[in-house]
Order: structure tokens, then sequence, then C-alpha cells
């Protein structure tokens, strides 16, 4: 059979991150690759009893299809705690996802011809990138420093390019360098959203998962125009294999979202979504991301510790207050995928994800990203100590 494929899967390429998950199956190498959230912590005795509990009292509704937006209690759950946060919506202003990743592709699908341009940090989220290049988008990357996007370089780039559809940020501990955008630059995006007229696309699934600090308010609490979509996700603070996420906006954006969701996939899982609410009704959600934090509070300052007392100089990295990711910066001409290929992986046996797959205008392979999430507090001396045994050797 001769397939023709549509000229979209072009573009559809495999993510150097799947090709690194075959490490996590080797328990020869400690792998620092992939985004997983520590097993250990999901909540698997009371996840239990909500799902024998939704089917023993509403087993003949919490199996049957439902609305395409989500139903209706989820949603008003999710509002509420989105009004705590700063963010007042209703239950009409939220529509649940298959994890937040479909949010990325939906709000694409919805926005993106082909040739429009998004804006994003540089580097960003490669799952963004995944999601967006089927619909060919044109990329324009704004660098980062300690403080997040820098806006002084977002406008230079706004005052000469038109046209632009939206703007895509992770604000809160950013996969993947874990950077924050301080309270002064998310107020200055939602005023430059406003004068040159695009959208503000806010993926936050980590911002619950914050362990240092005072949190800062959501781009979105600033929304004056109705032109920021917020996307959250239940992955980081309860289960990823529910596949629940959700999306904040206006309610005209979201009769739009949830229309392409009923082409996509007709709705979530009606028992996963009943589940979860269960969940938010018996337990107290908030202490258990707070026993969250503190895991990964552990495993962050393990790391960042036996980095400074291994690596060379010369690698930086940064210090995150909350989510699951360090970035590192080796010196100028150092390739880090190579290093990993040839050295890390066959020599110390430690994997981590090489860092020029995560911008998406220029190639920078002297990057990389730490995940400290999954491995265990022993296996992070152990995997840090020996690259910073072979990195001390080559620089």
């Amino acid at each position: 059979m001769n397939a023709r494929f549509a000229n979209r899967m072009n573009y559809v390429k495999p993510s150097a991150i799947r090709e690194l998950l075959q490490y996590g199956a080797d328990p020869n190498i400690i792998s620092f690759g992939g985004g997983y959230p520590d097993p250990s912590i999901f909540p698997v005795e009371q996840l239990n009893y909500v799902y024998q509990s939704s089917i023993t009292k509403n087993g003949r509704t919490a199996l049957q299809y439902t609305v395409s937006n989500g139903i209706p209690r989820l949603r008003e759950q999710i509002a509420q705690r989105m009004t705590r946060d700063g963010v007042p919506c209703s239950a009409e202003n939220i529509l649940v996802l298959q994890g937040g990743q479909q949010g990325l592709d939906l709000v694409a699908k919805m926005l993106i011809d082909r040739g429009d341009v998004i804006v994003t940090e540089g580097p960003t989220f490669l799952g963004a990138l995944i999601a967006f290049n089927p619909y060919e988008p044109k990329y324009v990357s704004v660098p980062m420093d300690e403080n997040g996007m820098d806006m002084d370089e977002l406008e230079r780039v706004l005052e000469r390019q038109s046209g632009i559809k939206f703007l895509y940020t992770v604000p809160d501990f950013q996969n993947p360098t874990g950077v924050t955008l301080s309270l002064e630059r998310r107020k200055r995006l939602v005023e430059l959203a406003n004068r040159y007229d695009f959208i503000v696309l806010e993926d936050s699934p980590y911002r619950e998962v914050r362990y240092e600090g005072e949190a800062i308010p959501p781009i979105k609490s600033f929304d004056t125009e109705g032109r920021v979509i917020y996307l959250g996700s239940f992955s980081k603070i309860l289960a990823p294999g529910l596949r629940l996420g959700w999306v904040v906006g206006s309610e005209s954006l979201v009769q739009q979202l949830g229309l392409l969701k009923l082409a996509a996939d007709t709705q979530c899982s009606t028992l996963n979504m009943s589940a979860v609410s269960e969940y938010l009704d018996t337990y107290d959600i908030d202490q258990h991301i707070a026993s969250i934090r503190e895991v990964y509070r552990r495993k962050k300052n393990i790391m960042l510790e036996a980095i400074r007392q291994s690596f060379p100089k010369s690698v930086k990295f940064t210090e995150p207050s909350g989510g699951m990711f360090t970035w590192l910066t080796f010196p100028e001409g150092f390739d880090a995928a190579q290093f990993m290929r040839e050295r890390a992986v066959p020599e110390a046996k430690v994997a981590f994800v090489p860092g020029a797959t995560f911008f998406p205008t220029s190639n920078k392979p002297n990057h990389a990203r730490l995940s400290y999430a999954t491995q265990s507090n022993d296996s992070i001396v152990k995997g840090i100590g020996a690259l910073g045994d072979l990195l001390t050797a080559m620089l």
C-alpha cells in the first residue's frame, strides 16, 4: 500500500524525549530525562476508594457518555480552585481536557493557519512544539533570563512582526529551565497583548508544585479583555494516568475549543472525571500537594548540591523554586547530545535530555535538561557524581 499522507505529517517527528524513554526502562541507566512525577507519591489508596465509590454510588452515570466539556460538578470544583488562585470564573469558563497536552493541540487547531506566527520562550516546552508543528506555524523565539521571558525583547519583536496569533508561555517553573516569570513581567505581558492584539496561552501544569517563596498570581488574573487562555493539569498534583487537565478562558473561546474537542474525542472519561470529582469532595487535595512539594524540595536540593560539589564551575545551572527541572548551560562549543551519546550513557550510565531540541528557531547544543522528580535520592547523588567526574575530565 502506498499511503498518501497529508503534508502535515512532514512536521510530525519523533520526540527526543520519547527516544530517551528507552533509558528509563534500563535498570542499569540512571535517567534524568523524563519529566515524570515520582510514582511513590501517587495517592493510590485514596484513588482506589473514589473509583470504587464512583461506581458503587453512581455507576450508571459514571460509566455513561456525558457532556463534551466535562461533568458539571468537576467543572465547578475547578472553577472554585481557580477563583481562589486569583482567576474569578465559573463552570462555563472551564473545559475538561485529556491532560493539558490536548489543550495545546486544540488551541493551535483553533487559531493557526499555515504560516501564522507563534511567539515562544527560548527555550520552550518540547511537547508544545510537537502539538503546534502539524499546523505549520512560523516561530519567533524570545530569550529568557532568571526572571523569565525578556519583555523588552518581546516588545521589539512585536514592533517589527505583525500578525502574531498567540504567545505561548510556561510561566511557573518552566519546562525546561525551571525559571518563573516575574510579577512585573506578567503584568507587562498582558499590557503588550492588549496593545498588539494577540492571545496569550498560559500553560501552567507545575504551578501548584511550588516549594519555595510566595506564589505569583497567574497571568490570567491580569486579563482584562478575555485574551488569556489558561491550561492546568491534574497530572502533577494527582497522577498523570488520569489524563485530566483543563482550560480556563472566556466563554466564547471555551465554546470554540469545546467544538474541537467534540470532534477529536467526544469527551474525557466519565469515570475518571467522576473519580477526581469524588476525590476533591472527599479528601484534602491541598494537604496532598503539600506532601508532593516536600518530596520535590528535598530532591531538588540534593541534586543542586551534588552539582555544586561535582560539576566544573564552567557549567551553569538554574535554581528553581518549584516544578521538576533544572537547566544546564555548558561552555560554548560543547555538544550535550554528543556528550550524552558518546560518554554519559556508555561510561557514566546516565541519561538526560540534550537542550537543542527545546529551541524552535535556533540550534543551541550547549544545554541540557535534568529532572530530579523520578529518581531516588541515592540515584540522584550517584548519577550527578558520575556526570561530574566525566565533565571535570573533559572541561
